[in-house]
């Protein structure tokens, strides 16, 4: 065993699964624990979400308990979900839109939001979808582009009035799948 393979063995394994309505009370926890309280999105709205796109979207479990999530659905490139609204799932569409992905401090560092955002590609690209695109919020711009997102302008005037729901500076961002 190298020394890479020892500091690995020291954390529990991470269980990736769909989204269920149980994970609701879990999931709000780590969006508490992640976002200020004007980005914290309605538990009836995060139900919703979990219902309409529960397929698309994952919860990572760490010793038993959901220490990250992300919230995708089935979209058109350039469209966008304003904060705290439901989705619009789009059966038809060309893009899986990554609303959503938060990691518990506690779980920080484990490379959990890359596991999750890799687990979307593959789905995108196994649905033959040909984008995947999401708001980059926070100063997280650098950790989208370094996988492969790029920012680019939204689609329309709605697209750009759902964006502003967002706090400064909020872009969006594409990348193929």
């Amino acid at each position: 065993m190298n020394p890479r393979d020892s500091t690995t063995t020291l954390q529990s394994p991470v269980l990736l699964r769909t989204i269920r309505d149980t994970d609701l009370d879990a999931a709000l926890r780590v969006q508490a624990a992640c976002y200020p309280p004007a980005m914290q999105e309605a538990a009836d709205v995060v139900l919703a979400r979990i219902r309409a796109a529960g397929d698309t979207s994952f919860v990572a479990e760490c010793d038993g308990e959901v220490c990250a999530y992300v919230f995708a659905y089935r979209s058109r490139q350039g469209a966008v979900t304003p904060l705290d609204a439901r989705f619009d799932v789009a059966e038809d569409g060309d893009t899986l839109y990554i609303h959503d992905l938060s990691v518990s401090p506690a779980a920080a560092g484990r490379g959990l939001a890359r596991l999750l955002v890799e687990q979307l590609q593959a789905l995108a690209r196994v649905r033959g979808l040909s984008n995947c695109a999401l708001v980059s919020v926070q100063s997280s711009q650098a950790f989208w582009e370094r996988l492969g997102f790029r920012a680019t302008d939204c689609a329309g005037e709605e697209a750009r009035v759902a964006l502003a729901t967002y706090p400064p500076v909020a872009l969006y961002m594409c990348s193929g799948a």
